[in-house]
């Protein structure tokens, strides 16, 4: 197999030619960051495109980049990949491989996904973030809602939304500040691992699926066994892991994990799904005392044009809620959120109108990404009730 370098310029632009270094430099460049944060999340490469970023959400075409041939798209990747790995993409019948980066000189961490689709070969890097952001600068509506999560004892913390949302970095914050608050155990399951974590005040162990742990199940049936306080597994995918995540939040641990559903109604529905129909009515009990949260979230374009801003959904389990779940009437969790704001609870559609009020996001962006089909028509009844204190938390 021939060598690769990850520093040979093979890609050209108007502006010169690029190694594959050159290109995710750009994912570091303090230009392009806010709040510390990196605006640029995705290095996009498919034949007969040129390559794209993600940024802010949206994908940018590289200016005269040249069109990519599967020829130029195996110099770009393959340098970042193992004799192993290129072995399977090119000599097996493996379409798609998972992979990480670290890149020595720069410090950071990359996950790749490379795969086949009817073009040729195809690509995804991801830079993870160096810095895991203050929870307090998160941007949760009621602050009393992640000061409840960073000193819970015991429950099952689902945060939901889509790919890029920032699920990881939500519960990254919220781990970071116990490990710099309380003396306990915390074991994450992830694939891959994204933060890296220093063992401060908390004792962390990092579990990576393939490296460390073959399935999350696995790794989540033998953290039972090593004496942990919380325990964060990457995502619920199977009935196994969301069994055995339900039983070690009953049994006095506290979970964290993530979903991909819209809304925090749609993640429990995800769970009850995942097992028999002739079990649901069992799955939604044990639900009803083993979930503390649910969390929903995405990130929205700024007014100004100056990264994203998250806007949040919040269900919490209280009595009330617990009796919903329990009785599987989940068309009413929407209205008792919206009703339950003393509580500590919100809908996203609460939280946009907030968000709107305080200039941080255009009435367009909240329309656009709200839930309820009548956000819009509710927007204009908002600005009618304003004088009311309509948008008070």
């Amino acid at each position: 197999m021939p060598d690769y370098s990850p520093d040979e310029k093979v890609y050209t632009t108007q502006n010169g030619s690029y190694s594959i270094h050159d290109l995710m430099r750009r994912f570091a460049d303090p230009k392009l960051e806010f709040d510390g944060m990196p605006r640029v999340s995705d290095l996009h490469l498919k034949v007969r495109e040129p390559v794209r970023y993600r940024y802010d959400g949206d994908l940018e075409t590289v200016e005269g980049g040249e069109v990519l041939t599967d020829k130029l798209i195996r110099k770009l990747i393959f340098p970042l990949l193992g004799d192993a790995l290129r072995k399977q993409l090119t000599e097996s019948k493996v379409h798609d491989v998972d992979a990480s980066y670290f890149w020595v000189e720069e410090n950071i961490n990359f996950r790749l996904n490379v795969f086949h689709d009817r073009d040729g070969m195809a690509s995804v890097i991801r830079m993870l973030p160096r810095r895991i952001p203050e929870i307090d600068t998160l941007g949760f509506w009621q602050e009393r809602v992640w000061q409840d999560l960073v000193t819970m004892k015991h429950g099952l913390v689902l945060v939901t939304g889509g790919t890029g949302n920032g699920k990881s970095t939500t519960i990254a914050s919220l781990l970071n500040h116990v490990n710099k608050t309380r003396k306990c155990r915390i074991i994450t399951l992830e694939d891959p691992v994204e933060y890296v974590f220093q063992s401060e005040q908390a004792l962390i162990s990092q579990r990576e699926l393939g490296s460390n742990l073959s399935t999350f199940a696995s790794g989540l049936k033998s953290a039972l066994r090593e004496s942990p306080d919380i325990i964060y597994v990457g995502e619920i995918r199977d009935p196994e892991t969301a069994s055995l995540a339900l039983t070690a939040a009953e049994t006095g641990h506290l979970v964290f994990s993530t979903l991909h559903t819209m809304d925090t109604k749609g993640a429990i529905s995800r769970i009850v799904d995942l097992f028999p129909g002739n079990r649901s009515r069992e799955i939604y009990a044990q639900m009803s005392y083993s979930l503390a949260y649910s969390i929903g979230q995405k990130l929205l374009n700024r007014k100004d044009d100056d990264g994203r801003v998250p806007v949040f959904e919040v269900l919490k389990n209280t009595a009330g809620m617990a009796n919903i779940i329990r009785t599987g009437k989940l068309h009413q969790v929407l209205s008792k959120i919206e009703t339950s704001s003393n509580e500590g609870m919100h809908t996203l559609e609460q939280h946009l109108l907030a968000l709107i009020e305080e200039g941080e996001i255009t009435e367009e962006e909240a329309i656009l990404n709200a839930n309820d089909a009548t956000f819009e028509s509710r927007l204009v009844q908002a600005r009618a009730n304003k004088s009311k204190g309509f948008f008070r938390r």
